[in-house]
């Protein structure tokens, strides 16, 4: 008898390997992880991009707090409300036009989620909740995070489907990995898919 999990030998009726732990009804299928993406998400093919110039910011780094994100005690930033008289508004140089392949334009500051249904996780909140009219269904429901640091768009793909493509001005295209922040600097175009923002 032998553990599935790391290939120890087992005595006879043994309920658990002595070298990993493992259940000996465990399987490599059964540790396997439940992938985080959208299941509905259809997958294109793109061709390879060359992953150059990224610059990124780990997603359990820093957040700016500011007059308009009051944090919980959970340490999250939350948005104001909207009618509150003391509400003090974000300078222009920190909100962001997003013009949408859609033909959509969104001004957006602080923090917010993009897809075809964008939904917080429990405990998350956000300034902005941006929708896309994806019908070839290329976008995730929750496609990618976005926010601000230093007067600079800032984007996280939220484990999409197809993935998120950044292209500076400057630079050539970035694919961005999954759960890093990588900044967007205004005249910047960032690929959903099969749909695409330009930051202003």
């Amino acid at each position: 008898m032998t553990c599935r999990i790391c290939g120890a030998e087992l005595p006879d009726g043994a309920m658990f390997c002595g070298e990993c732990g493992s259940s000996t009804s465990a399987t490599p299928e059964s540790r396997r992880r439940p992938d985080p993406r959208p299941g509905d998400t259809t997958v294109i093919e793109r061709p390879a991009r060359r992953n150059s110039g990224v610059i990124s910011i780990p997603v359990d780094g820093f957040r700016a707090v500011t007059a308009i994100e009051p944090v919980d005690a959970a340490g999250l930033a939350s948005p104001a409300p909207a009618a509150h008289p003391e509400t003090v508004e974000p300078p222009a140089s920190t909100r962001f036009v997003l013009t949408f392949s859609t033909g959509e334009t969104r001004t957006v500051f602080g923090s917010g989620l993009i897809g075809r249904r964008p939904m917080p996780q429990p405990g998350e909140q956000f300034d902005h909740l941006v929708q896309i009219a994806d019908r070839s269904l290329s976008v995730s429901k929750t496609h990618l995070e976005f926010g601000e640091h230093d007067g600079t768009l800032w984007i996280a793909d939220r484990f999409s489907g197809n993935g998120t493509i950044v292209r500076r001005p400057d630079d050539g295209a970035v694919r961005c990995e999954s759960g890093r922040r990588y900044l967007v600097p205004r005249g910047s175009r960032v690929e959903l898919a099969e749909q695409f923002f330009v930051v202003a």
